[in-house]
C-alpha cells in the first residue's frame, strides 16, 4: 500500500510541474540515505541529468507564468508531464525509502504496469490544471496565472516530499485534487448557464 501511495503522490506530482518530483529523487538518492533508487533507475541520481532536469525545470518555471505562454508551455507538456509520471511512478514505487522496507514485492511480476499506471495519473492531473488555467487567465485579466503557477510548483514540490517520507498523507491530496475537480466541472456548467442567459436576455432585448 505505501508503495502504492509512494508511486500515486509522484506522479501526481509530475503532472502539475513533470521535473520536480524526477530532480527530488534524483538528489535523495545522490546525496541522502532517504531514498534508494533500484538498479534500473538509478541514472535518475546521475550528475548530468540532475543538471538537465534543474535547467528544465527553470525553463519550465518561468514559462508557466506568462500568459499566453503557458498555454503553448501546456499544450507541450500533455507528452513530457505523462511521461514523468511513468518515470516517477516506476521509480518511486520499486524505490527503497524511509518508509518502504520491501519494494520488490510491488508489481515485480508486470514492470511495466506501475509506469503506465503513472501516465495515466499524470496526464489526468496535467488535463485538469490545462483546463483550469484559461478560466484563471481570462477571470483575472492574466494577473492570476503566476499565482496560480507558483501555487502548483509548491503543491508539486510538498507532494513529492510527503510521498516519499509520509506516502500516507498522499490520500489527502489525493482527495483534494478529486474535490477540486468536482468543483470545477460544477463552476464551469455555472458559467456556461451564465453566458447562455445572458445571450438570451440580450436577444430578447
Amino acid at each position: 500500500m505505501l508503495e502504492v501511495l509512494t508511486g500515486s503522490g509522484l506522479a501526481a506530482s509530475a503532472g502539475l510541474n513533470a521535473y520536480i518530483p524526477l530532480l527530488l529523487m534524483g538528489l535523495l538518492a545522490r546525496y541522502t540515505d532517504l531514498m534508494e533508487l533500484p538498479s534500473g533507475w538509478q541514472w535518475l541520481g546521475n550528475g548530468w541529468v540532475l543538471l538537465i532536469l534543474a535547467v528544465l525545470l527553470a525553463v519550465e518555471v518561468v514559462a508557466d507564468k506568462v500568459p499566453v505562454v503557458d498555454h503553448v508551455n501546456d499544450v507541450v507538456q500533455t507528452v513530457v508531464r505523462p511521461t514523468a509520471g511513468g518515470l516517477a511512478f516506476g521509480a518511486g514505487s520499486t524505490s527503497e525509502t524511509v518508509t518502504v522496507s520491501d519494494p520488490d514485492t510491488f508489481f515485480s511480476s508486470h514492470q511495466w504496469v506501475p509506469v503506465v499506471v503513472g501516465v495515466l495519473i499524470a496526464l489526468g492531473v496535467h488535463l485538469l490544471k490545462s483546463a483550469a488555467r484559461p478560466v484563471i487567465n481570462a477571470t483575472t485579466a492574466g494577473f492570476g496565472a503566476p499565482v496560480a503557477s507558483t501555487a502548483e510548483d509548491a503543491t508539486s514540490a510538498v507532494m513529492s516530499v510527503v510521498a516519499i517520507l509520509l506516502p500516507v498523507l498522499v490520500l489527502a491530496f489525493l482527495l483534494g485534487l478529486v474535490a477540486f475537480f468536482f468543483w470545477f466541472l460544477r463552476r464551469r456548467r455555472s458559467r456556461r448557464r451564465e453566458r447562455q442567459a445572458a445571450r438570451a436576455a440580450g436577444f430578447r432585448v
